[in-house]
C-alpha cells in the first residue's frame, strides 16, 4: 500500500462521474478543514494479507495525526500512487476497514472519498517539513516494524571520536546533503537530474518503450562503460578472495525461507504466477548464494568465505513516478558479495575491509563519497569503540543512525553515497551485518565441540549498482569546467583527426598501432571540416585528440589536445610523439581494466543511435 500524507488547511472533493468500478452508496461531496489528507493506493501485494496492510496503514495514520496534532482525517483513494494495484474488491475492503478502524477512535473525525469515481478536488497544503510525507506499507513479515515503535537517533562522529549534533552539518556541502536527506530537512527542489540528458546525448543509455518502465537499452558506448565497471569490481573482489558464482533470477515464494526473506527486504518486488507456483524476480543475489551455502560442507577453517555475483539483473518494482534515468530503476546490475563469517570478531574485521573497499571505489571512480553508519542501540552500546575506529579509519565525519531495536535482518550497516548535480545523495556502496539469514536458510557449520553454529553473513556491494555508478559519473560533470569521464572509462580514448584525405592512411596506421597497444583509438575519416571534427570530439569527451596534417605526417610529432588539462575555450595542446601519447594514456589508465572499442574505428562507419 502506498500512502501520501498531506497536512491540509482544507480538502474538498466532488464525485462527478462513475467508472465501471464505482462504489454505489457514497457521499458525493464533502470537505474538511485542518485535516490530514491520506491519498491511498492499495496494491496487489496487499491482497496477501489485507488485515495486516490495513493495521499498518491505520497505525501510520494515527501516528502522523498525533504528531501533527490534527483530529480530522480524509481518506482519498488515489490509484496514481502505484502501477501495481490490487483488485477493486480488495481496495474497497481495505479502504472501508481503514475508515472503520480510524473512526472508532474517540476524538477523530474520519471521512472517505468514494472509490471508482472521477472526482474534482481542492487541496491546500501547509508549508512545513512534515506537511508532505510518503509511506510504503508491506503486509506480512515486512510489516513487523509497524508493530514496534522504532526510535531513530542521529548524530555525527568525527574522525577524532567527537560526537556532535547532526543538524550542525546540514549545510551545502556533500556531507550536508546526506545529513539533510536523512534527517528529513528541506533540500534541493526536485527536477530531472543532469545525467538523464547526458546518458542519451552521449549515446550511452536510453529508455526502452517496448519494455516495462525502468528497463533500459544499452548502446555500444554505454555497454562498454558498463562492462568496464563490471571488470573493475570483479578485479577488486578477486584480489580480496571472492569466488564468482552465477545464480537464477527467479525464485519460488512457496519456499518458507524465500518468502520470509523477501518480506524482510520490504522493497516492492516483481511477483508472478508460473503455472500454480507463486514466483518472484530477485532483488539481489542473496537467494541463490544462500542456497549454495546451504548445500555446501562448511568448515570453520575456510571462513571467512566470500562469494560474489554480478547480479544481472536484479529487479525492484519501484513506483512508476519515482523511476528516472539511472538513479532509480526496476532492472539494474548489482555487484553483490556475501561473506560467511566465523564469529563476531571475524565479522567486524571483514566489515572494516569491505568498508575500505567502498571508500576506495569512490577514489578510483573519481566520485567522492559521504557515509552514514546505521546500527541498533544494543550493537552501538557493545561496539562504540569499534564504530569510532571505522570512522577514524575513514578519515571523514560520518552520520550515525542508532535504532532502538532491530526490525530488519541486519544489526549494522554502512551506506556510502555520491551527490548528484542538484545536491541530492546517490546511494552506492554498502556493507551489512546479517544475523538472520544463516538460520533462516539453514547455513551452518560445526564447532570443534560439535555445536551447530549459524554464522553472521556480510552483504556487500563494493560500488553499488553499476547504473548508479554511471549516474554518479555523469552527475559529477556538473562540477567540472570541462566535463569528462575517467580516461579508462572513456569509450574512445584517442581520436585522430586527419586534415585531408591524403592524411587518412597515416591516421589509420597510428590508430592500428594504438589499438595494438591496448588503447581505444578511432579516426574521423568523414568529409567534414577539421573544426567540426574537433568540436564533435570535444562533445564526445574524448580525452586525447590528435590533429594530423602534413607536418605531423613528416615529423611524426602529433599536436594533441589533452582534455583534462584544458579550460573552457582554452584547449591545452601539446606536442607528443606516438610513444609519448601511449605513455600519457597509460599513465591515466594504470591498474584499471581495458577493453577494445565497441564501435567502428572509422567514424564514417559509426551509426547514430539517437
Amino acid at each position: 500500500m502506498r500512502l501520501l500524507l498531506i497536512h491540509s488547511d482544507h480538502i474538498e472533493y466532488e464525485a462527478r462521474k462513475k467508472t465501471k468500478l464505482a462504489e454505489e452508496a457514497i457521499v458525493p461531496a464533502d470537505m474538511l478543514d485542518e485535516a490530514l489528507t491520506v491519498f491511498c493506493a492499495v496494491e496487489s501485494v496487499d491482497e496477501e494479507n489485507v488485515d495486516d496492510a490495513v493495521r499498518q496503514a491505520v497505525e501510520e495514520i494515527r501516528s502522523t495525526a498525533a504528531q501533527l496534532d490534527v483530529t480530522n482525517i480524509m481518506i482519498y483513494p488515489y490509484a496514481h500512487l502505484s502501477s501495481d494495484l490490487s483488485s477493486p474488491e480488495a481496495a474497497v475492503t481495505a479502504l472501508k476497514a481503514m475508515e472503520a478502524a480510524l473512526g472508532a477512535d474517540e476524538g477523530l473525525t474520519v471521512k472517505r472519498a468514494p472509490f471508482g469515481w472521477y472526482k474534482a478536488f481542492t487541496l491546500s497544503c501547509k508549508g512545513h517539513p512534515l506537511s508532505e510525507l510518503s509511506r510504503t506499507i508491506v503486509p506480512g513479515a515486512a510489516g513487523e516494524a509497524a508493530k514496534k515503535q522504532i526510535e531513530h537517533e542521529f548524530f555525527v562522529l568525527t574522525p577524532d571520536g567527537e560526537r556532535r549534533d547532526a543538524t550542525g552539518y546540514a549545510d551545502d556541502s556533500a556531507f550536508g546533503a546526506l545529513v539533510k536527506k536523512e534527517l528529513g530537512l528541506p533540500g534541493p527542489e526536485g527536477g530531472e537530474p543532469l545525467h538523464v540528458e547526458l546518458m542519451r546525448a552521449k549515446e550511452l543509455v536510453d529508455y526502452e518503450a517496448l519494455s516495462d518502465v525502468g528497463h533500459h537499452r544499452w548502446m555500444p558506448r554505454g555497454k562498454l562503460v558498463r562492462d568496464l565497471l563490471a571488470d573493475y569490481v570483479l578485479g577488486l573482489v578477486l584480489d580480496y578472495g571472492g569466488m564468482p558464482v552465477e545464480t537464477p533470477v527467479m525464485y519460488d515464494l512457496g519456499n518458507t525461507a524465500i518468502n520470509e526473506h523477501a518480506g524482510k527486504f520490504g522493497e516492492r518486488q516483481y511477483r508472478f504466477k508460473s503455472g500454480n507456483r507463486d514466483m518472484m524476480l530477485r532483488f539481489a543475489a542473496c537467494f541463490g548464494m544462500f542456497s549454495i551455502m546451504h548445500d555446501m560442507h562448511i568448515s570453520p577453517n575456510t571462513l571467512p568465505m566470500k562469494m560474489y555475483e554480478l547480479s544481472t539483473y536484479s529487479f525492484r518494482h519501484e513506483q512508476k513516478g519515482e523511476v528516472i534515468g539511472l538513479k532509480r530503476l526496476r532492472a539494474f546490475t548489482m555487484p553483490d558479495m556475501h561473506t560467511l563469517c566465523r564469529d563476531e570478531a571475524g565479522t567486524l574485521q571483514a566489515f572494516e575491509e569491505q568498508l575500505r573497499m567502498g571508500w576506495q571505489t569512490g577514489q578510483d571512480l573519481e566520485t567522492p563519497l559521504v557515509g552514514i553508519f546505521r546500527c541498533t542501540r544494543d550493537f552501538y552500546a557493545e561496539n562504540e569503540a569499534w564504530v569510532k575506529k571505522i570512522v577514524a579509519d575513514s578519515g571523514v565525519p560520518m552520520l550515525i543512525e542508532v535504532l532502538s531495536e532491530r526490525f530488519h535482518y541486519w544489526i549494522a550497516k554502512v551506506d556510502l553515497a555520491a551527490i548528484d548535480g542538484q545536491g541530492r545523495p546517490i546511494e552506492n556502496p554498502t556493507v551489512q551485518i546479517d544475523v538472520e539469514s544463516s538460520r533462516r536458510f539453514g547455513i551452518k557449520y560445526y564447532a570443534p565441540e560439535g555445536e551447530e553454529v549459524y554464522p553472521p553473513i556480510l552483504h556487500c556491494s563494493p560500488t553499488g549498482s553499476i547504473e548508479r555508478v554511471i549516474c554518479a559519473l555523469l552527475e559529477k560533470t556538473a562540477t567540472q569546467a570541462v566535463p569528462s569521464l575517467p580516461t579508462w572509462l572513456s569509450p574512445t580514448q584517442v581520436r585522430l583527426v586527419p586534415i585531408a584525405e591524403r592524411h587518412h592512411p597515416f591516421a589509420e596506421e597510428i590508430a592500428s598501432r594504438l589499438t595494438a597497444a591496448g588503447i581505444r583509438a578511432d579516426f574521423d575519416d568523414r568529409e567534414e571540416s577539421v573544426n567540426k571534427k574537433v568540436r564533435e570530439a570535444g562533445m564526445d569527451w574524448v580525452p586525447f585528440v590528435a590533429v594530423i596534417g602534413d607536418q605531423e605526417a613528416e615529423t611524426g610529432r602529433l599536436t594533441v589536445t589533452v582534455r583534462r588539462l584544458s579550460e573552457p575555450k582554452k584547449p591545452c595542446k601539446m606536442q607528443m610523439t606516438e610513444e609519448e601519447l601511449v605513455a600519457a594514456v597509460r599513465a591515466e589508465t594504470a591498474g584499471k581494466p581495458s577493453r577494445p572499442l565497441y564501435t567502428p574505428r572509422k567514424l564514417s562507419k559509426k551509426p547514430r543511435f539517437i
